[in-house]
């Protein structure tokens, strides 16, 4: 008697969207099934699926014990969201040999329907990041008597959806800040820098308008700039590792001494990047919009707005329109975490990236300007991983605090 064998084993989704991508959300039925394709007669003892998310963070160390002595130190930490496991064809055990029990399969293609549900709590948003990640996956495992189990995964993807038609993030954002110059005994007059947006929270795709108002009265020459930054926080044994990214920026006219500058709704368009992760133990995922002032030969001063990416698109008067619902009763839970605040300077655009960096990275910004029409909706406006580089991290102070308004001096007119 010939023995058959195993041509192909797959798993297909059963989509809840027209594009054919597997996307769901915290309560959500995930189903599809299992293919497995057989040239000639085979004998198998259990056709089992296994079903688990986790976000799981991981980094090392070095430490030093001493003179002339090292060690590495590993930082781990999971979280498990839910673990579901079913047998679609035979038993349980397969850790022995034995006849009986058997079930044959004969040759041609098969189908096996699998189901299970998301849990009714938040979930994190699937996430890829520099020292941790949040999966979800179905793996296939196929045993037979005397071979080795065939096994394949397959990942899917889930979004903890954040409306930003939400009161906290509709609300504007806006703050004013003051610098002033001094060299040896000289005191130049002061840089002042205000700021606004029309609110918190954006989704991938929209523009930020930003109203500004740049006042430069020292003696040197600055440049006004805005950038969105993306903070990756990881957690693990009471140990926090952040990764900063740039995802946006732009560039405002030189303002030498005496001028003024203006930004009547200068806008700053966000490429498809990953939600924000607020509610994961131990990832989080923030954003922030820094509008500073590029001061030659001194720290920058710099504005820092909060910004919050979600997956629900504003809508026309606040109001929860049919297609809101059509994605889906939504159990956001707000939580009141925030990161702890640096005092950090934002790099200049020429550290941030090179010229060649720069150029490079428009080209696939660019080619989003239309990604609305190419992508099935905001739910997919999602990358994995930034290809920008990380700029430095500052920790310098301002050695000029802000000075209080009434004593600020006039600026000199030209």
């Amino acid at each position: 008697m010939v023995l058959g064998k195993v041509k192909s084993l797959t798993i297909s989704f059963d989509c809840l969207n027209d594009s054919n991508v597997p996307v769901y959300s915290s309560g959500d039925t995930v189903s599809g099934r299992v293919n497995l394709e057989v040239t000639g007669e085979i004998r198998v003892k259990s056709l089992k699926i296994h079903a688990r998310g986790h976000a799981k963070v991981r980094w090392t160390e070095s430490r030093n014990a001493g003179s002339n002595t090292a060690y590495t130190q590993n930082y781990t930490e999971e979280v498990e969201y839910f673990n579901h496991k079913d047998i679609l064809i035979g038993h349980e055990r397969d850790d022995d040999n034995s006849e009986e029990g058997l079930h044959t399969i004969h040759s041609g293609r098969h189908e096996y329907a699998f189901s299970f549900e998301l849990p009714q709590t938040p979930l994190a948003t699937s996430f890829e990041g520099r020292h941790g990640s949040v999966r979800y996956w179905v793996k296939a495992e196929l045993h037979r008597p005397w071979l080795l189990p065939v096994k394949l995964k397959k990942e899917f993807t889930v979004f903890e959806h954040i409306d930003i038609n939400t009161p906290s993030l509709l609300s504007p954002q806006a703050g004013t800040k003051e610098k002033t110059l001094c060299c040896w005994l000289c005191t130049s007059g002061p840089i002042s820098l205000s700021a606004k947006i029309e609110r918190k929270g954006y989704t991938p795709g929209e523009s930020i308008q930003i109203f500004a108002e740049i006042e430069n009265c020292s003696s040197r020459v600055v440049v006004p700039k805005a950038a969105i930054y993306q903070t990756q926080a990881f957690y693990a044994k009471g140990k926090m590792k952040e990764v900063k990214q740039l995802v946006a920026n732009l560039r405002g006219e030189s303002l030498s001494s005496g001028k003024t500058e203006t930004w009547n709704g200068k806008q700053l368009k966000i490429p498809p990047v990953s939600p924000s992760i607020l509610d994961c133990s131990i990832i989080r995922v923030e954003y922030s919009l820094m509008v500073y002032v590029d001061i030659p030969g001194a720290m920058d001063l710099f504005l820092n707005l909060p910004l919050v990416i979600g997956t629900i698109p504003l809508h026309p008067f606040g109001s929860r329109t049919s297609s809101v619902s059509s994605q889906g009763s939504m159990n956001i839970n707000w939580l009141g975490l925030t990161l702890p605040e640096r005092p950090e300077a934002p790099p200049s655009y020429a550290e941030v990236v090179t010229e060649e960096q720069r150029q490079s990275s428009l080209a696939p910004i660019g080619a989003c300007d239309d990604f609305e029409r190419a992508l099935p909706g905001p739910l997919f406006a999602y990358i994995q991983e930034f290809r920008f580089l990380p700029p430095p991290l500052y920790s310098e102070i301002d050695p000029n605090p802000d000075q209080p308004t009434d004593d600020r001096p006039s600026c000199p007119s030209r």
